[in-house]
């Protein structure tokens, strides 16, 4: 039996048998990963440039625009290298990596989405305390503590997950490093230290899960007392997408990290992975910001300043596009 002192590296599932089905799937995922990228670096460029939207809600919709970024660009392009390549091997430093990160930026989007229930809480049911409660500082501080406890978190899960002698073998049965599935190689009695860690993690998502539903309940029951069915939409129109999110987030990360072994197969593991781990950074941007007119209107701005630069100097035209 192997032990972590002599895994060198690690086996990833392979997305496809066969050469054809292996190509297929790597311009399926860099379509996917190129879409997320102009998506979400237009986003964050646009609020960025736009004194308009130097507002709360812009202000985090450029945090969750830079977390997506971060979380795709840590599975997809070993994903597709892998793909391209017909390989399988992720080292042990890059498996180690690859999991902190994408811990990191997984765990700070969801504390940033609990952050965005509160902002549309507030904007909603206490407007005129809106420009006391969410000053710049407020928003900063809150900012700040999503990253931090996205951090935080993955220092413990990393820490935990890697001190753990591995006596299973080095096949993980998905595309990326999940921490489930690295758990499935450890030793058995040695699994106790990291289900605390991991019952925690759990238990501080379903906090911030009940803490969005009330903020949501509490929105959607302001909703209704508007006496102006535009407000009514306008308001919907802006949180229910939020919900959405927020409800693939959570079933599908709940089903990865507690589905009893028993009705465990490669295959729906994979599908609920993509579910949660490519599916909302590359949607998100469609999701929160294309829809508003504001948005498009800074998009459309920048898009207009690289076009002309493109015009006046082609060869810059030819890096920026």
């Amino acid at each position: 039996m192997p032990n972590s002192s002599s895994i060198s590296e690690f086996l990833l599932l392979p997305l496809a048998d066969t050469r054809q089905l292996q190509l297929l799937h790597f311009w399926l995922l860099l379509g996917i990963y190129l879409a997320a990228l102009l998506g979400n670096g237009l986003i964050s460029t646009a609020v960025a440039c736009d004194q308009r939207l130097h507002t709360p809600m812009y202000f985090f919709l450029l945090n969750l625009a830079l977390l997506d970024l971060g979380c795709i660009s840590t599975t997809l392009p070993k994903a597709m290298a892998n793909a391209l390549w017909d390989t399988r091997a992720i080292s042990y430093a890059g498996c180690a990596a690859q999991l902190f990160f994408f811990a990191f930026f997984l765990g700070a989007e969801f504390c940033l989405l609990t952050v965005m229930s509160y902002d549309r809480y507030v904007a909603i049911c206490k407007p005129l305390h809106y420009g006391t409660l969410m000053d710049s500082r407020a928003c900063a501080t809150m900012a700040a503590a999503a990253w931090g406890a996205g951090l935080l978190n993955s220092l413990l899960q990393t820490a935990s997950t890697f001190s753990l002698p591995l006596c299973q073998g080095n096949v993980v049965n998905q595309f990326f490093c999940e921490i489930p599935q690295i758990l499935k190689l450890s030793c058995k009695e040695s699994n106790l230290r990291e289900v605390v860690f991991l019952i925690f993690s759990i238990s501080l998502v379903f906090g911030c899960f009940v803490f969005i539903v009330v903020s949501y309940v509490q929105i959607f029951m302001a909703v209704l007392r508007m006496p102006s069915e535009q407000a009514r939409h306008k308001a919907f129109s802006t949180c229910l997408p939020h919900l959405a999110v927020v409800s693939l987030f959570v079933i599908t990360g709940f089903y990865a990290y507690l589905k009893p072994p028993s009705i465990s197969s490669p295959s729906m593991d994979l599908m609920v992975a993509v579910l949660y781990s490519v599916v909302p950074p590359a949607m998100n941007p469609l999701i929160y910001s294309m829809r508003k007119r504001e948005v498009k209107d800074a998009v459309r701005k920048v898009m207009t300043k690289c076009v002309s630069k493109a015009v006046k100097w082609p060869f810059f035209g030819i890096i920026v596009l």
